[in-house]
């Protein structure tokens, strides 16, 4: 047995999943099912919804939209703002259907555009609109939705919504109503935070009517992260143009405040106005088609001409958008695997493609950095302090006509604001710490996407990692400080980090992770400059990465701890972002090595990592802690790793609507989990590597975009054998959990032979012996530059 517990199949078969979807809901009509697809059917956009607070919420909804979706569709099923998504399956009550521009459940709304259908008076109040429905007759898709809802004065409202990437389509049949209406809200009071919900504000809004066109245009500037950030954008807007299937028989405006109704109106303007429509009596099926754009309602309108154009039926609409994720979902195929099991993978596969989000339309983009319009394609949602860890390196393998436009919406981002995004929501919102956008770029390039300006990436880098924030010894940034401060970017870069080696703690919040993700990117800015030959550069910003995270390890208590400016130390509770000193403690990515030395080696530092996890230290829930499970195998111990990967899987994924422990967090809570199916998982991103771990089925294949050959994973057992027994990549034997990228970039076949049983491979720790030179792992300094050379 090696001196490894062998644990129980209930939580090491993890694969069988036996947690059933939380509702038995209807199935996807015919029309609507095509093309065919097993891969997009198991996808449930429920999952992750759920959960007993906002931290402990997937912060998902389940939305149509096609991938990186500028405007995902979703019924309103409460009012959104920051800890709160517009739908949560316990409300009973439909009350629109919104098109949004939350990215995430932190994160606030901005510009969304709320379709309501409606029987008898207009009711214009939120409280006051909402529909009965039951998640029986709901059908969820990524393609459609369809819900059935009770009027207020009796009969239903079938609900059908589809929806491309910059326009809605709606078709509400109404079955023995008296006075169908739609109405489009426009503004709304906005709710501040989740502090207290009743602090709000009124953007303005306004609507338009124009029944010989059959439109309903307007605008609002609803930005409920305004108060965050250096970026006022004074210019913003989500502008929308509505057109209905029928002629207008009546019409008028609304407010949505006191539910004051303007028949007749055709025009108004306000902080809380609607518009609404009615048709002939002999009307029973409405379709709306509702372009956006956060450039203007003309830029809306044309959005709706292009993308959802007259003629087009909802049918046509969904039946596109499918294909969309079936080019993607149907890439990959698994066997071995449950139907659960299915359900959890290939909805993650659906939540790792949702952002960021296309922010151009048309070639054009509104930029709120300058105020200004600009031709391009531009992106935003970028939760990079989450995703530069995995979700990155994912979409770079699934996703890759994507990558390269990503980053040029970056580097836009820089000339327009001067500094590259740390959390782009519109703007930046100075929300997490240090830009990890030096991780993405150097990330990128050195797995060969270089379609964009070289010169001005590392220009944007080597002033995040070289140019300290305005007031740097005198504000604190603490984490959503609000108005009057500038970019904070590397707060604490002169205040100590580059003089002494780490943040003060008394001059800065979050100073220790400040300290270390500092240092991953500094590493980040090396591997940037080794590829481009920037050799001072290199060696300078590498020897920083190496040196600067062991300025906070105390070898006292072998922990990671924050420090003051005069170098005592803060205690081991001060200085941390989403985490603590255990989680932080690894969180040397890129100098794993050395970390293992200051712990005393393999044996003691596996020790610590089983003190870490049996401790109950181990938060997935929140990103720190991802790569801490494969951290065992850089030590010789990959069969540690192998169990706790599946430990891991099955206390924080399943197919329930609660089935994510924690924030997805724009896709990387489900990045964890598609690599670690896959076996293996990127613990140093910027390295070219990946960790070998365990994977859950017989074989899985993806048909990679634009090239040659499948990646093949054959693990035959898997399901039932967590356990690697020996493994090969494209034929050669592999004696190290190490697979490089370039391996498996063009396509390759990784065979894992599996065991029911712990056994010796990549295991020498665990065997009674530690071997001199430990396992012969390259360290960061030299595989990578190597791996850079091989690649340019």
């Amino acid at each position: 047995m090696l001196g490894l517990r062998c644990l129980s199949l209930c939580v090491l078969l993890i694969p069988l999943y036996l947690s059933n979807s939380v509702h038995a809901r209807k199935n996807l009509p015919a029309a609507f099912s095509h093309p065919p697809s097993d891969a997009v059917d198991h996808v449930d956009p429920l999952i992750g919804n759920g959960g007993d607070s906002p931290n402990g919420s997937g912060g998902m909804i389940p939305s149509t939209a096609p991938p990186f979706a500028m405007t995902r569709w979703v019924a309103q099923t409460r009012q959104n703002y920051v800890s709160v998504t517009p739908y949560n399956h316990t409300d009973t009550m439909i009350h629109g259907f919104q098109g949004t521009h939350q990215p995430a459940i932190w994160m606030g709304e901005s510009g969304q555009v709320i379709v309501v259908p409606g029987a008898g008076d207009v009711q214009s109040v939120f409280e006051k609109r909402g529909m009965n429905f039951s998640h029986d007759d709901e059908v969820l898709t990524p393609s459609y939705y369809s819900a059935r809802l009770e009027a207020r004065t009796g009969g239903t409202i079938l609900a059908e919504q589809s929806a491309t990437s910059r326009v809605g389509h709606l078709q509400f049949t109404f079955s023995d109503t008296e006075r169908p209406y739609v109405l489009i809200e426009a503004s709304r009071a906005s709710v501040m935070g989740s502090a207290d919900p009743t602090n709000v504000t009124f953007p303005l809004g306004s609507v338009d009517i124009v029944p010989s066109r059959h439109e309903i245009t307007g605008y609002n500037k609803e930005r409920q992260d305004f108060i965050i950030g250096p970026n006022p954008a004074p210019g913003f807007a989500g502008y929308f143009c509505a057109r209905f299937s029928e002629p207008f028989e009546e019409w008028g405006t609304a407010n949505n405040s006191d539910g004051r109704v303007f028949a007749g109106d055709t025009q108004r303007e306000g902080t809380q106005v609607s518009g609404y429509v009615r048709f002939q009596p002999s009307v029973r099926v409405v379709e709306v088609r509702i372009g956006v754009s956060f450039i203007s309602v003309d830029q809306a309108r044309a959005n709706l001409d292009a993308e959802i154009p007259d003629g087009t039926t909802l049918t046509d609409t969904a039946t596109g958008v499918r294909q969309a994720w079936v080019e993607k979902l149907d890439r990959i195929k698994i066997e071995g695997a449950s139907d659960d099991a299915q359900k959890v993978f290939y909805t993650a596969v659906f939540h790792s493609l949702q952002y960021p989000y296309e922010q151009s339309e048309g070639g054009r983009y509104y930029s709120g950095y300058d105020d200004s319009v600009h031709e391009g394609e531009s992106y935003t949602g970028y939760s990079i302090w989450d995703t530069y860890r995995a979700i990155w390196a994912w979409q770079m393998l699934l996703a890759p006509e994507r990558i390269n436009g990503m980053i040029q919406s970056m580097l836009q981002d820089y000339e327009e604001g001067g500094w590259l995004p740390m959390w782009k929501n519109i703007v930046e919102t100075n929300i997490m710490v240090s830009i990890h956008a030096d991780s993405l770029i150097a990330e990128a390039v050195l797995k060969g996407f270089t379609d964009f300006d070289l010169d001005l990436a590392y220009e944007a880098v080597h002033k995040d990692a070289t140019v300290p924030p305005d007031d740097d010894w005198t504000i604190s940034y603490f984490d959503r400080e609000e108005q009057n401060v500038g970019y904070e970017v590397r707060a604490g870069l002169s205040s100590v980090y580059t003089s002494d080696g780490w943040v003060a703690n008394d001059i800065h919040s979050e100073s220790a992770s400040r300290t270390l993700d500092y240092a991953y990117d500094d590493y980040a800015v090396s591997v940037l400059a080794s590829f481009l030959e920037k050799t001072d550069d290199a060696a300078f910003f590498r020897n920083r990465s190496l040196t600067t995270p062991f300025t906070i390890f105390n070898s006292e208590t072998g922990f990671m701890e924050a420090r003051n400016r005069s170098g005592s130390w803060a205690g081991q509770d001060e200085g941390w972002t989403e985490g603590d000193m255990w989680a932080y403690t690894f969180d040397v990515v890129h100098d794993v090595e050395t970390l293992i030395e200051k712990r005393g080696g393999n044996s003691s530092f596996v020790a610590f990592l089983d003190e870490h996890f049996n401790g109950g230290h181990n938060d997935h829930t929140n990103e720190p802690s991802h790569h801490i499970p494969y951290l065992y195998s850089l030590a010789g111990a990959a069969s540690r790793t192998q169990e706790r990967v599946r430990e891991i899987a099955a206390s924080n994924y399943n197919s329930s609507v609660n089935g994510l422990s924690g924030n997805e967090d724009c896709g990387q809570m489900s990045a964890w989990y598609i690599f670690s199916v896959l076996g293996f998982y990127p613990v140093n991103p910027v390295s070219g590597d990946y960790v070998v771990g365990s994977p859950f089925y017989d074989r899985v294949t993806i048909s990679l975009p634009g090239k040659p050959n499948p990646l093949v994973i054959a693990s035959k057992g898997a399901g039932t054998k967590p356990y690697v027994a020996s493994l090969k990549v494209n034929g050669s034997s592999a004696d190290i959990p190490l697979i490089r990228h370039d391996q498996i970039a063009s396509g390759g076949e990784i065979d894992f032979v599996m065991s029911d049983k712990p056994t010796p491979w990549a295991s020498e720790t665990l065997v009674g012996y530690i071997s001199q030179t430990r396992v012969s792992l390259p360290r960061s300094t030299d595989s990578d530059l190597e791996y850079q050379q091989n690649n340019k």
